[in-house]
């Protein structure tokens, strides 16, 4: 039976809202509107089901129900202390509470979060006579506070653990790619999900599993057995089976030939496995090799795309060295292929020799970096 359409908010990373809004609009969403690290929109229960289960750049799904003047921290609490929270949590059950607070009046978030969860303690414990237990860690329900100046906002959690945790990586390189940076990133280079894709520096293998589960049409969060909206009391479990099941392929074989390489014995090994939890591993192919020393692979052209040490942990000059070496062998090996590369060091990028056609910023953690593009011809120099 359809259900109502109500209003939803998908968080994001820094400059992926617009490939989330494109994601919300190809699964059906409603009144999209774009935000600052965050997309609002509307839908069904089905749809709750649906984004939480297939989108690749949300970190989370929230549900708004209700805004609220937050100048004190009395109205923090009668906010929370009215609202019928017995609608999503049953006897017995846990909650847990989440704060962001942008607010010069108050300064903790953990304070504030410490409000809300007293409140609807207190609220239990009226209409009952007894307070739902807290678990921090996986609770039945999990409260979002959002304070921004004086402006309040009570959601649930429908996603629970953060969608960025899909399953697949239980080991990984030092200092990985977020899933959802990787995803975003394979969205913004508009790469095809057919066209051959490479990645010469591939780390553990974050590019490479979130290109081919695209490739083969896999949801992201296929291995996810819990969501936060299936501790609530309007789970609907027979409509999340039918949600899950319509979404999963009938074939798990991406369209496309997904490969790549890494220099360190131990990032090919981590690569490996992470394919495998994710069932891609007849799919994707993966050797050790350096990279200007590797041929590119023989089905291209098509998209070769890397994410080179930045220079944390080298020195300036080793750095412009290896960003030269990675100009020339896209010049003389990747002839006639798109290249990409995302880095945080923007004046090593100036070292590639090579003239961008696009530079998308994003973010990966507190760092700034750049998402460049190049198209590759033999000779492609900087301007």
């Amino acid at each position: 039976m359809k259900t109502a359409d109500f209003p939803m908010t998908a968080k994001t990373l820094p400059g992926l809202e617009d490939v989330l809004a494109e994601e919300l609009k190809t699964l059906g969403a409603r009144d999209i509107l774009k935000q600052k690290l965050a997309v609002s929109f509307r839908g069904d229960t089905a749809l709750l089901y649906q984004a939480n289960l297939c989108l690749r750049t949300a970190l989370r799904v929230l549900v708004p129900l209700r805004e609220f003047h937050a100048e004190t921290t009395s109205h923090i609490y009668s906010a929370a202390y009215d609202f019928p929270w017995e609608t999503y949590l049953g006897p017995g059950g846990s909650l847990a509470v989440d704060a962001a607070v942008n607010s010069r009046t108050f300064t903790h978030g953990s304070y504030c979060a410490l409000k809300v969860k007293d409140a609807v303690c207190d609220h239990f414990l009226k209409k009952s006579g007894r307070r739902p237990d807290v678990d921090t860690a996986s609770p039945s329900l999990r409260i979002n506070l959002w304070i921004h100046g004086e402006e309040g906002v009570l959601s649930v959690d429908a996603s629970g653990e953060s969608l960025h945790r899909r399953g697949y990586r239980l080991e990984k390189t030092e200092a990985p790619l977020s899933e959802v940076l990787a995803a975003g990133i394979l969205l913004l280079t508009g790469w095809d999900r057919v066209s051959p894709l490479h990645d010469p520096m591939c780390g553990s293998g974050t590019f490479l599993t979130e290109a081919g589960l695209m490739s083969a049409g896999i949801p992201p969060l296929a291995l996810r057995e819990k969501f936060g909206f299936m501790g609530w009391k309007t789970f609907d479990p027979a409509l999340w089976k039918t949600v899950r099941t319509d979404a999963l392929p009938q074939k798990r074989e991406p369209r496309a030939r997904i490969s790549g390489a890494d220099s360190d014995p131990r990032a090919v090994e981590i690569t490996r496995g992470n394919i495998q939890r994710a069932g891609l591993e007849q799919c994707i192919s993966v050797t050790r090799a350096a990279f200007e020393k590797s041929p590119p692979p023989e089905n291209g052209p098509g998209c070769v795309l890397m994410n080179p040490p930045y220079g944390k942990r080298m020195r300036s000059e080793e750095i412009t060295a290896l960003y030269s070496r990675i100009g020339d062998t896209l010049k003389t090996k990747y002839s006639g292929w798109t290249g990409w590369v995302f880095s945080s060091n923007l004046e090593a990028l100036k070292h590639t020799g090579l003239r961008s056609f696009r530079r998308i910023p994003l973010k990966n953690g507190p760092l700034d970096c750049r998402l460049a593009g190049f198209k590759l011809f033999q000779g492609n120099a900087q301007k």
